[in-house]
Parts: C-alpha cells; structure tokens; sequence
C-alpha cells in the first residue's frame, strides 16, 4: 500500500499542505515502514486543471490513498474513478497523517472539500474568514 500526502516540502516533517492540486510536493509513504519518495508536482503551476492532471499523477504513481487538506470536486472525481481514496481535512506532519491514518483517526472523504479553483487563491480568502475548508 502507498499513502500519498500533500506537503509543503520533500520531506517526512514537512506540513501537510492544504491544496490538493497546487500542492508542491507529494510524499508516497508506505505505512508499515514509513519508506518514502518524494514527488515534485509539475502541475502546481498550471493554468488550470491542477487537479485532475495532480490526480492522474497520483493515481499512476500506485497511491491507493490519498491524505490532504483539501480536495475540489475535479480532482476528486478523478481520484474516485482511479479507485484512491481521499481523505481531506489532514493538517500537521506528513509523518503525523500517515500515524494518524494507519491507527484510523482519519475516514474517506464523502465528497469534495472545496469548490473548483479553490487552490487558486480561495483558500487565502476562507482562511482570512475564519473558515477551514
């Protein structure tokens, strides 16, 4: 099994970053060792569709979980149809999501998180309203 996580760097203590799609790096940890490869995501910077091309990475890369703070409903399609689940709603350490998933704190997404574009500069709003997500 390979965890895939957002994070903020290329690195197990890194935050877990908070935009699935615009997120820079991925870690693909395997749970039971906490063996690691760091994933620069190409797509972070796109015009658009960060998610669905982040997604296929995701997907290809054999990740049968995903852990982040945030999922639009594109990428979360994507992610359901290549049969990963998501889980959104994940802050502190790359390492701490990964403790947190294996010992079951953390559950599947029903749904998307956020609406379309929410990595493009929403997030930025709702955190200044005081909102999570």
């Amino acid at each position: 099994m390979k965890i895939a996580v957002s994070s903020v760097a290329p690195d197990l203590d890194a935050e877990v970053e908070p935009r699935f799609g615009r997120s820079r790096y991925f870690m693909l940890v395997d749970p039971d060792t906490l063996q690691f490869d760091s994933l620069e995501n190409s797509s972070s910077v796109a015009s658009g569709g960060a998610g669905i091309s982040t997604a296929q990475m995701i997907a290809n890369k054999g990740a049968s979980v995903v852990l982040t703070g945030n999922c639009g409903p594109n990428a979360y399609r994507t992610l359901l149809a290549a049969e990963v689940q998501v889980v959104s709603g994940v802050g502190g350490t790359v390492r701490g999501a990964v403790e947190d998933y294996k010992s079951g704190r953390l559950k599947a997404s029903a749904q998307a998180s956020v609406d379309s574009h929410f990595g493009m500069g929403g997030w930025q709003r709702h955190e200044k309203k005081g909102a999570t997500g």
